[in-house]
């Protein structure tokens, strides 16, 4: 990834960056059709601003754990673009080496320790790995990132209980979309997520304008400056909107679920959006480095037979 010394300030930094997430999976929309990438997407358009915010905040040698809707945090965390293009190719210079996909995307040499396709299934991992920091004395951050759909799951109250209780080192930050698949919010939870989280008596805050990187910046920096000083756990809610469907390319407003007034609305303050000056400025420079990954995908080799079974536990 480019790095830019020439930003006029923090927020333009943090515009670049999120719309490097949007044009990179705008290109997968528009190579999909050709089943050149060869797995499922769940696309991350919309909820840039989450990923960039928070790991502008984070040290290198601070760990995420993520779900399946996680290239923005791949990206944004460091990993190579080219080997996530390979990855989602199946070729073997993947970060997978082209068996884990889009959904099992990992980047362990800037952080990105791993990503699930089993709802809510990183969190437990992430509190283990909290665990292990604090028991090896290491001065680092782990943070589980997920869905408002995981916090359905037994795991998910387990592990917030497990870290209250032994005063772990781990940000748990929620994305809440309002959406778990194609079941609202309303739906599902009978409970408030942060009174949820502050019943095991875990610090709990919110960013309501999830759309804006420099606001999550900001608010996540706080978390991460309470969790550095205490040692302990802490939950942070980002209120956010996904442009696509669950899963795929398309939307899902044929289908009635969802309302398209609800994503107008949201658009209407998303600044990859409002931003035409700045995304005319960047967006030459952001293409070349896509289209480089590009080429390096289609020219990479496939997996021979003796990548069948390597890596397999």
């Amino acid at each position: 990834m480019k790095t830019y010394a020439r930003f006029p300030d923090l927020f333009e930094e943090l515009f670049y960056q999120a719309l490097r997430i949007r044009l990179f999976e705008e290109r997968i929309i528009a190579l999909y059709p050709s089943d050149k990438i060869q797995s499922p997407v769940h696309l991350s358009i919309g909820q840039e601003a989450a990923a960039v915010g928070a790991c502008r905040q984070l040290e290198p040698a601070d760990l995420l754990f993520c779900s399946y809707r996680s290239h923005a945090y791949y990206l944004a965390k460091g990993g190579p673009m080219p080997a996530m293009m390979a990855e989602l190719y199946g070729k073997v210079t993947g970060c997978g080496q082209g068996k884990a996909g889009s959904m099992h995307l990992a980047a362990p040499e800037v952080g990105l320790m791993g990503c699930s396709a089993v709802v809510a299934s990183t969190i437990p991992h992430a509190v283990g790995a909290a665990l292990a920091a604090k028991l090896q004395k290491q001065s680092r951050i782990i943070v589980a990132v997920f869905g408002d759909g995981a916090t359905d799951e037994g795991v998910y109250h387990e592990s917030l209980n497990f870290a209250a209780l032994h005063k772990l080192p781990v940000i748990f930050l929620c994305e809440n979309n309002g959406w778990a698949a194609y079941s609202p919010v309303a739906a599902r939870h009978a409970y408030q997520l942060r009174k949820q989280a502050q019943v095991y008596g875990i610090p709990a805050s919110a960013v309501e304008e999830g759309f804006c990187p420099l606001k999550v910046y900001k608010a996540f920096g706080r978390v991460v400056d309470q969790v550095r000083k205490t040692s302990s756990p802490c939950f942070i809610e980002v209120k956010t909107s996904r442009y696509r469907e669950h899963v795929g390319i398309g939307d899902d407003f044929s289908s009635g679920i969802r309302q398209r007034a609800e994503l107008e609305a949201w658009q209407a303050k998303d600044p990859l959006i409002q931003r035409q000056d700045l995304v005319a400025k960047y967006t030459p420079d952001i293409a070349a480095e896509i289209d480089a990954a590009v080429r390096y995908a289609e020219e990479s080799p496939w997996p021979g037979p003796e990548e069948l079974l390597k890596d397999v536990i």
